[in-house]
């Protein structure tokens, strides 16, 4: 009887592993041929055995029919299988026989199989595991896998800390928006890996950026605006992502304010324009990390221009960096030049002080000369006027003490300053099609400049405008065209602050000046005067349209270029020579028409003649107190507009404020209010003239956007002739 129950059961283990590898086999067939299934019982079968999933996993065979011992059973599945065969005897031998009976048993087995016969229960865990050794989704979830990382093991924990910081607070080290979103893009593009350090330690380009940001004042910069971190204290994740963040920040302040300025040039003054250059933080970015010389890319944001970089030479010199020994000049009499007159001869005297004084004045010529001559008195009075001191270009004790003892510091706040608005300056002077061809005007120094392919071609002396509300804007435009024979459209300010109240008290003035009134319907007044040799234009005008309607022009008073100081104008831009430098400009854009000083004078006449440049060449309007001269002397001018005392002042007096921000000024009105003329004035027009919806006198100035010209009427010569 007993042995009777032992075939049975070994039957019935045999009857249930057949069913399970027909079952299995069926369920992978169906899944296959995708075919629909409506049996119930098909249905629980599903129900009970997980499907696996579609990608790439091909039917099971009977090798998969095999016991996992290191397979995790679900107690669902284990239980039923439990009380099936709990009756039976703890020691049963299971015969190879028991499982042969399947077509399966012809397949290779694994390791997992040929232990079989060793398991008591090996019924037990068959069902689930036929299944499970082919279904992955089985298993319990797990938790999504991370690609892969490029961040080294030694950064990881920094990166993880920089993700953090950059997500939720990166406002706390970057205040402008622009330098968030570029802080977001670089780190998450490289993972949030750090940049300045690798495994704790400074990189290379961490050491160039630090190199620089603390040689700051020789750049004119204040190293204290650019705090660098210590790296070296910074020991830990939370610590290096803190500091990693930190530079970053503090470069991003010195590029920006290397290339654009510490302060705004609206902070200093309303009539002041240069166009904006800011900086990309991207491109910042981008550029010094991959820079084979980190400090050298960073500084790269400085002002290039040669005059720049000498003033920052000889700021060296001026905190006592530079090579020579201090020149002294020994007390002594007076020393006084005294050019030819009528009616003496020029008086010379000689002193053994005069060499020592070329050279610490920078006087190259002649340097053992012991006269004090007109080359030494020109260079005494344009220290005196640099110094503040009346310019007499006497050597008095007075100059002598000046001469040796300077006041540095004061100094050294003026060399900053003139760097500082170099900064304002396009990096690109000139035109790339004219030879890197531009005009620079400096006015304190009372000069203008045309440069071409960095050298001088010509300069002659100017008069610009007086102190006050008629001082010479600083502004980078360019020339478009010069005008031969100008009329003079009267600016609107100087025809109802001058103009009018002189009408009041002499109604003929304007007659006897050779000004043309009109009155317009509205009852504005407009005042002209033609062209001709008495015009105030004289008889060429260089137009670089702009919003403080100033332009070159000529002059029929030549008397005020013999003056040192030559702020006489109304903010306009007397030229000495105006037919030479007339012939300069022509010959830079229109190269093969040869102009000529003579040629130009001969189209002198009644009749306006604009000329026009086929490339506009750049004219930069400078205010340089300081610069350094051909010779390679350091030169102070007179600080006429006050422009520097206002700058150092905003430098010293402001600080923890946001100088870079713009600030808005009112602009210049070129209204013209309707006026009852007293009686006996000449009226051009009588009243006829344009409305309030005539011309402006922008476009009166420099002509309308898109001019339209009717035919002029037959016998009639038009008033504006057009070449080129």
């Amino acid at each position: 009887m007993r042995d009777c129950l032992n075939h049975r059961a070994g039957f019935d283990r045999v009857l249930m592993t057949v069913a399970a590898t027909f079952l299995t086999v069926s369920a992978s067939s169906a899944l296959a041929q995708d075919q629909t299934r409506s049996s119930a019982a098909e249905l629980a079968i599903e129900a009970a055995i997980p499907r696996p999933e579609p990608a790439n996993v091909p039917p099971p065979t009977a090798s998969d029919i095999k016991l996992d011992t290191t397979a995790t059973i679900p107690d669902s599945a284990k239980e039923p299988v439990k009380a099936e065969v709990a009756p039976a005897p703890d020691k049963v031998e299971t015969k190879p026989s028991d499982v042969a009976t399947s077509p399966a048993t012809e397949a290779p087995k694994s390791e997992t199989a040929k232990t079989e016969p060793e398991k008591t229960e090996p019924a037990k865990t068959e069902p689930a595991k036929a299944d499970t050794a082919t279904a992955p989704a089985a298993t319990p979830a797990a938790e999504p896998v991370k690609a892969a990382s490029n961040v080294p093991a030694a950064d990881q924990p920094v990166a993880d800390k920089l993700r953090d910081i950059i997500g939720a607070k990166a406002s706390r080290h970057f205040d402008r928006k622009n330098e968030r979103a570029a802080i977001e893009n670089f780190y998450g593009a490289r993972d949030f890996a750090p940049v300045w350090t690798h495994g704790g330690s400074l990189t290379a380009a961490a050491k160039g950026v630090i190199a620089r940001l603390k040689d700051a004042a020789s750049d004119g910069l204040n190293p204290a605006d650019y705090p660098v971190p210590d790296f070296a204290a910074a020991t830990t994740p939370d610590a290096l992502a803190d500091a990693e963040l930190k530079l970053t920040a503090s470069m991003f302040d010195y590029a920006r304010q290397a290339q654009s300025g510490r302060m705004h040039w609206s902070q200093v003054s309303g009539d002041i324009l240069y166009p904006e250059h800011p900086v990309d933080p991207n491109e910042v970015l981008a550029k010094v990390t991959t820079a084979t010389d980190a400090s050298a890319a960073l500084d790269s944001y400085n002002p290039p221009h040669k005059l720049y970089k000498e003033l920052k030479a000889k700021l060296a010199e001026l905190r006592g960096q530079g090579n020579g020994p201090a020149i002294e000049i020994a007390d002594g009499p007076a020393l006084k030049y005294t050019p030819a007159g009528k009616k003496q001869a020029e008086i010379v005297v000689e002193d053994p002080r005069v060499p020592q004084l070329r050279a610490k004045l920078g006087i190259t010529e002649n340097a053992s000369d012991t006269r004090y001559d007109a080359a030494v008195a020109d260079a005494v009075r344009k220290f005196q006027g640099g110094a503040e001191m009346k310019a007499t270009g006497i050597l008095d004790d007075k100059t002598v003490k000046a001469l040796n003892t300077p006041k540095r510091d004061k100094q050294i706040d003026v060399v900053l300053v003139n760097m500082e608005r170099w900064r304002w300056l396009p990096r690109d002077l000139g035109a790339p099609a004219l030879g890197d061809a531009y005009v620079i005007l400096n006015i304190p120094d009372y000069t203008l400049k045309v440069m071409q392919r960095g050298q001088q071609v010509w300069t002659t002396r100017v008069v610009t405008g007086k102190p006050g509300t008629h001082a010479t804007p600083l502004l980078s435009e360019t020339m478009k065209y010069i005008t031969v024979n100008p009329t003079w459209n009267v600016p609107p300010s100087i025809v109802y602050n001058e103009y009018l109240p002189a009408l009041q008290q002499d109604p003929t003035v304007l007659q006897r000046m050779g000004l043309k009134l009109e009155q317009n319907r509205d009852g504005s007044v407009h005042i002209s005067q033609p062209p001709g040799e008495a015009n105030a234009l004289g008889r060429i005008r260089f137009n670089f349209p702009n919003k403080f309607l100033v332009y070159q022009h000529d002059t029929p008073d030549k008397h005020l270029f013999a003056k040192e100081d030559r702020a006489f104008s109304h903010g306009c831009m007397r030229v000495q020579n105006p037919d030479q430098y007339a012939s300069v400009l022509l010959n830079i854009t229109m190269p093969s028409d040869k102009y000529t000083p003579e040629r130009v004078r001969s189209m002198y006449g009644k009749s306006e003649i604009d000329l026009k440049f086929p490339t506009p060449i750049p004219v930069n309007i400078t205010y340089q107190t300081a610069f350094v001269d051909d010779a390679g002397k350091l030169q102070f001018r007179k600080d006429v507009y006050g422009r520097d005392a206002t700058m150092i002042n905003i430098l010293k007096n402001n600080r923890g404020k946001d100088l870079e921000a713009i600030v808005a000024h009112s602009q210049p009105s070129y209204s013209r209010p309707a006026t009852t003329l007293p009686s006996g004035v000449a009226v051009a027009n009588n009243g006829g003239g344009f409305g309030s919806s005539g011309p402006n006198f922008f476009e009166r100035l420099f002509g309308a956007p898109t001019p339209t010209q009717p035919p002029a009427p037959v016998g009639r010569r038009p008033q504006r002739v057009f070449t080129r």
